[in-house]
């Protein structure tokens, strides 16, 4: 899948596509339904399938203390969206300056100009331009007028219940991680390189695997049993996700303990799967009661995957 990094780096060969917009937090069912759509129809035209995105997602750029938290950040979004298999992802880089731009513009400039989009799918809640006044309806006319195709997003319904972002953030919120699961249409899992961390857990006989999560708010806190897939292969163990207060922990983060692994995994991006929550994330008086408190931790993520000692 190219990626088109920013509006400025559009080419003159990427004119002529099957555009959807939105900011697919997630990649789930609901989504990947819209992206079907989008597949089927460009491959009926003989056209690109494309995806556009906004980074930072606008209410994270307009009100972060109300921007939901991320289900996927961008490289995750990437990955996800590379599996469905579109051709091309876009990602406009939103600022002040392009949430201000006319809708007219918008159209022109970037969808028709830029773009030459042959057909378009959004929502029918899907607002743009200054003050969000660019609306479904205001593409049903541009569609008219300049002949080129608009589609409604059909909302996929699981259980007669929409599958959004929103009810997945509240599925983890709950720890219903079968029903994160069930609308993702995958386990949910967290994306990162491995980075040299303070070493403290190696110094309580259980070394740990140090991810850095770049959110601003975290969909999911607390310690958890996980499979994980590195560059050595599939492991099952126990991970707390959070700011380790008992450490005074500045950054947010994932630190991973793997059962029976002995290497290095420094430099390497991991994938890991939360499978089932343990506990909260709370603040110990002393290492030593850290230390046996991971130890139980340990003991219930193998117990889980019912793994002897």
């Amino acid at each position: 899948m190219e990626l088109i990094r920013g509006l400025q780096n559009i080419k003159p060969n990427h004119r002529g596509c099957v555009l959807t917009i939105g900011n697919f937090d997630g990649v789930h069912l609901g989504h990947q339904a819209v992206l079907s759509q989008v597949q089927q129809i460009a491959k009926a035209r003989s056209l690109p399938a494309v995806v556009m995105v906004f980074e930072p997602q606008p209410l994270e750029l307009f009100n972060p203390a109300a921007a939901p938290a991320r289900l996927t950040r961008f490289r995750e979004k990437y990955h996800w969206l590379k599996v469905q298999g579109l051709d091309r992802l876009l990602c406009a880089s939103f600022n002040r300056e392009f949430a201000a731009q006319d809708p007219e513009q918008f159209i022109t400039g970037l969808l028709l100009e830029k773009l030459n989009v042959q057909h378009l799918i959004v929502g029918d809640d899907f607002c743009f331009g200054k003050n969000r006044s660019g609306n479904f309806a205001l593409l049903q006319q541009a569609a008219q007028q300049h002949g080129f195709g608009l589609t409604n997003t059909a909302s996929l319904k699981q259980d007669d219940v929409r599958v959004s972002s929103t009810l997945i953030r509240q599925a983890l919120e709950r720890d219903e991680l079968a029903l994160a699961e069930a609308m993702l249409g995958r386990p949910f899992s967290l994306m990162g390189r491995v980075r040299h961390g303070e070493k403290v857990g190696r110094q309580l006989g259980f070394p740990t695997a140090n991810v850095w999560l770049y959110r601003n708010k975290l969909p999911v806190r607390g310690v958890y049993a996980i499979e994980a897939f590195t560059g050595q292969g599939h492991f099952h163990g126990v991970a707390n996700i959070g700011a380790r207060p008992t450490l005074q922990g500045k950054k947010e983060q994932l630190e991973a303990h793997f059962f029976d692994f002995q290497g290095d995994l420094y430099g390497q991006q991991i994938e890991v799967i939360l499978r089932h929550k343990i506990r909260a994330e709370r603040k110990f008086a002393s290492l030593p009661e850290l230390q046996q408190q991971i130890q139980l931790d340990a003991a219930a993520a193998r117990s889980y995957f019912s793994i002897s000692n």
